[in-house]
């Protein structure tokens, strides 16, 4: 009787053991595992975000970091009316986008590179900055665009570390998210710059040593979302670049148009600077059909249709919208929509047009 007693008042006290015992096990096997799967975790996550920077944008990147990074909007004009509207309409649309969910968008500064101030420095933040000597840019006045960032770097207070790279034919159709957030330029891929197949020219500026020209991004510098602190660098070459293609006959002949695009890939590349590629980080109407999932109109292609709604790309058409139409002022208030069966994206920019004149005082007074 008493060993039976005995029993019985040692068993719970034995079941208590054994359980403690038991989750003690469980848990540590539990820690054991949980520690290996976020050992696996980083490992995997480490090698998404390496990924060629010049080929996508890293798979969840944004998983990784929550920290809201702003950058300065940098707008590069001149004081032509045909800068000024399209700088009121880009500032305009600036100002709806900032503020709203999803927007990492901070301060705003117009870089007027013509050398005095203009009627719309009480709309539009401004910094004047000086253009290049007179003759230098050999008629091609985009050439300006690289000293007037220069000086605007050397001279302005820029809050923010990022900043966008921008011009006066953007209008922002959503919020715009820092998509440069893991230490990479952003920048936006086009068809027309083609590095690879201008070999013998960009070895006159991109020599050998360097690596090969596919090192070099199919890139403007605009739009680019970059740290202040790289642009800074890369400016001045940029700059440089730009001139001495410009000095170049069989460069000037090449690039044309688009010769400042290229001393920006070019400086880019010999600072050793690879861009992470957006595709929707803009659009281009005519040939980009819808907005979705875009941020930036670029309204620098005209766009032509007939009334039955068909595109007569070349020819001007029965119902146009085309930014060179208003070289000398702004386009009117209430502009025609285009006919039924033109692309989501030309009604969109029109619609966008029609708000931003129809809100912005004083419109027809350039």
């Amino acid at each position: 009787m008493i060993e039976r007693k005995t029993m019985s008042r040692a068993s719970p006290l034995l079941l208590v053991l054994l359980a403690c015992g038991f989750c003690f096990v469980t848990y540590s096997l539990l820690a054991m595992k949980m520690h290996n799967r976020a050992a696996e975790w980083a490992y995997d996550a480490e090698a998404i975000v390496v990924p060629d920077p010049i080929i996508e944008m890293p798979r969840n990147v944004k998983m990784l970091s929550n920290a809201r990074l702003p950058f300065h909007v940098a707008l590069t004009a001149t004081d032509a009316p045909y800068s000024k509207w399209q700088s009121r309409i880009m500032y305009y649309w600036y100002k709806q986008q900032k503020d709203l969910p999803g927007s990492e968008m901070g301060g705003f500064t117009r870089i007027l590179h013509s050398g005095s101030p203009d009627n719309l420095m009480d709309e539009i933040p401004t910094m004047v900055v000086d253009p290049l000597p007179a003759g230098l840019d050999r008629g091609y006045i985009v050439l300006n665009r690289p000293w007037a960032f220069v000086q605007w770097l050397e001279r302005a207070k820029i809050v923010e570390e990022y900043i966008l790279m921008a011009e006066p034919d953007h209008i922002f159709i959503r919020p715009l998210p820092n998509l440069a957030n893991t230490g990479y330029p952003a920048a936006f891929p086009f068809f027309y710059i083609k590095p690879d197949q201008n070999d013998k020219i960009i070895r006159k500026f991109y020599p050998s040593e360097k690596g090969p020209v596919n090192k070099i991004d199919p890139i403007g510098n605009s739009p680019v979302i970059i740290k202040k602190d790289l642009l800074k660098k890369i400016a001045p070459t940029w700059m440089n670049v730009s001139l001495k293609m410009k000095e170049d006959p069989e460069t000037d002949k090449a690039f044309g148009w688009v010769l400042e695009m290229y001393a920006y890939a070019v400086a880019s590349a010999l600072h050793g600077v690879q861009h992470i590629l957006h595709k929707d980080f803009m659009l281009q109407p005519p040939w980009d059909l819808e907005t979705k999932d875009k941020f930036i109109i670029h309204y620098t292609y005209g766009c032509d249709y007939n009334m039955k709604g068909e595109l007569t790309y070349g020819k001007i058409g029965e119902w146009r919208f085309d930014k060179r139409s208003h070289l000398s002022g702004p386009p009117p208030r209430n502009l025609q929509l285009p006919p039924r069966g033109v692309p989501e994206s030309v009604v969109t920019l029109v619609k966008m047009v029609n708000q931003a004149t129809a809100n912005i005082p004083n419109w027809n007074t350039e």
